[in-house]
């Protein structure tokens, strides 16, 4: 790599695909908004907790026993930080199809953001330090029940995209 090119790449900003969705007008404003809940997360953290969250709600949608427990068991964990549930209800009431395609978009889009991190670690090229959005470690607020025999509303079973 030529000094020229480890200029532009010094300092790379990790988070700069999450800025750009985020501003996006073409993206759909769910989209808009979870990127913007995922702008300095830690790389890993993000990308699992996506990934565990896009499962428990495909797990749902598909019928498979556990998948309620586990939604329930992340909306209502005690350590850490808000996050899971932030992306969640962003999404949560918009038809469960939609809110998939939007959490295997993020999950795209954070798994590429991890891939790049490597990479340049591997160069030992320096990245712009990543600032977490959350000042606690803890949740805020009230949590939700741990029971997995949660009401499903409308939005699991009508979906506006599909015309249901």
């Amino acid at each position: 790599m030529s000094a020229s090119t480890a200029r532009y790449l010094d300092h790379f900003d990790l988070d700069v695909t999450l800025r750009d969705a985020a501003i996006d007008e073409q993206n759909r404003p769910t989209r808009r908004m979870i990127a913007n809940a995922a702008i300095g997360m830690h790389i890993e953290d993000a990308f699992y907790s996506v990934r565990e969250l896009r499962e428990a709600v495909s797990w749902i949608h598909e019928g498979e026993p556990g998948g309620k427990r586990k939604l329930a068991s992340i909306l209502s964990n005690p350590v850490g930080d808000d996050f899971q549930r932030c992306i969640y209800y962003c999404l949560a009431g918009r038809g469960v199809v939609e809110m998939i395609d939007d959490l295997m978009w993020l999950e795209e889009l954070l798994e590429a953001r991890g891939r790049i991190a490597g990479d340049i670690h591997r160069r030992r090229i320096k990245a712009r330090p990543l600032v977490s959005p959350y000042v606690a470690d803890e949740p805020d607020g009230p949590m939700v029940s741990a029971a997995d025999d949660f009401r499903q509303g409308r939005s699991w079973w009508a979906d506006p995209e599909l015309g249901v």
